[in-house]
């Protein structure tokens, strides 16, 4: 019998998610210099695991900053011009937010938390008005809604937009191929699916989106995804990098590509399912209040957000759990207490989780005896 991946296995909060030792012990090494032959080896180590991962041939930029900075990192280099948000829960707001505040002329799709939008009505807002750019959330991890971005890409590039595609719960955890389904631009963080500390961001860009990214004006400097691109070719990063993060990624990275891609999402999705038919389970016990928020088909692999009764606020769930040894996640934005979330992505287990929601089910239970 194989040892577990995570032998504490009791954090499935919604991201940070749980880091296995090896992972943290490899941050102890000593620092190398960031211009020298040993990192730009580390370097070419990780973009073999993350070409797997992310499914390209292209480079994959490594960012020491949160994912947000390559949200931004993206819109400061699409084409000039006015952006399309949709809109769909906390993550995708932030996406416009950052279009806004990058002076971009922004127009939002609003969808109900929970929900995906309408790949007809998005087409015909794409028909109707020249965009430069399509800002859009894969995985929204404040509602647990999974988004059909190889469509809204396709259809952004019909319409002379690029498509910039926020995919931090999903990349490493739900399928995506960035070749084959031919995006523009994805990125995630290094806290999620990926089971690394926070701190790192990872993004591919397609040839043509760091062409036309040359011409692009006000691009900035730290997050400009040209000289990424250029200083990826040399096998460094364009500014100083969190090296004790790259340690940990070099254990990381290389374990989930070895694993294969396939094997690695079915885990994911067979951990969803397994929390769907629980919350279907309490249901039966509890009512109807107790529903999965995200719709049958449009659902996270990562994270489930889950609905609660009126009686009860998530921070009380929380602690409840948190005394039984286990920590999840309360909703998050407008939805902070009518709703919790747990995260299965990563390198929990199907075996792991259930030990989570046995804990969730008796502090449940007494909550709502």
């Amino acid at each position: 019998m194989t040892a577990p991946l995570l032998p504490n296995g009791t954090f499935f909060f919604p991201g940070p998610t749980e880091v296995r030792r090896p992972v943290l012990d490899a941050m102890m090494q000593p620092m190398i210099p960031h211009r020298g032959a040993a990192f730009e080896a580390l370097f070419v180590r990780l973009q073999e695991a993350l070409r797997a991962i992310v499914g390209t041939r292209r480079p994959v930029y490594v960012s020491s900053s949160s994912a947000t900075g390559l949200m931004e990192a993206g819109v400061r280099c699409a084409p000039a011009g006015r952006v399309l948000s949709v809109v769909n829960g906390a993550f995708s707001a932030r996406f416009a937010a950052i279009a806004q505040g990058c002076a971009r002329e922004t127009d939002v799709i609003e969808v109900p938390w929970g929900e995906t939008v309408d790949l007809d009505q998005l087409a015909e807002r794409l028909r109707r008005t020249r965009y430069a750019a399509l800002t859009i959330v894969h995985s929204e991890t404040s509602t647990g809604a999974r988004q059909d971005v190889r469509t809204a890409n396709r259809l952004a590039r019909e319409n002379g937009a690029v498509c910039l595609v926020d995919s931090v719960t999903g990349i490493g955890g739900a399928e995506l191929r960035f070749d084959d389904w031919e995006l523009d631009y994805a990125l995630t963080g290094s806290q999620k699916a990926l089971a690394l500390p926070p701190g790192l961001a990872f993004a591919a860009a397609s040839e043509a989106f760091i062409a036309a990214a040359r011409a692009t004006p006000g691009r900035g400097l730290y997050f400009d995804l040209v000289e990424f691109d250029a200083y990826a070719l040399k096998a460094q990063t364009p500014n100083t990098p969190a090296i004790p993060l790259f340690y940990a990624a070099d254990v990381q990275l290389p374990a989930i590509a070895a694993q294969g891609m396939p094997s690695r999402w079915a885990r994911h999705a067979a951990m969803a399912e397994r929390t769907y038919a629980w919350v279907d389970a309490l249901r039966a016990r509890h009512g109807d209040a107790f529903r999965v928020l995200a719709r049958e088909g449009h659902r996270s692999p990562t994270v489930t957000s889950i609905t609660l009764p009126g009686s009860l606020t998530a921070s009380t769930v929380l602690t409840a759990v948190k005394e039984r040894g286990f920590t999840i996640g309360s909703g998050y934005g407008k939805n902070k207490e009518t709703t919790i979330r747990i995260g299965h992505m990563g390198d929990h287990t199907l075996e792991g989780l259930e030990r989570c929601l046995a804990a969730c089910d008796v502090a449940l239970d007494e909550l709502l005896r």
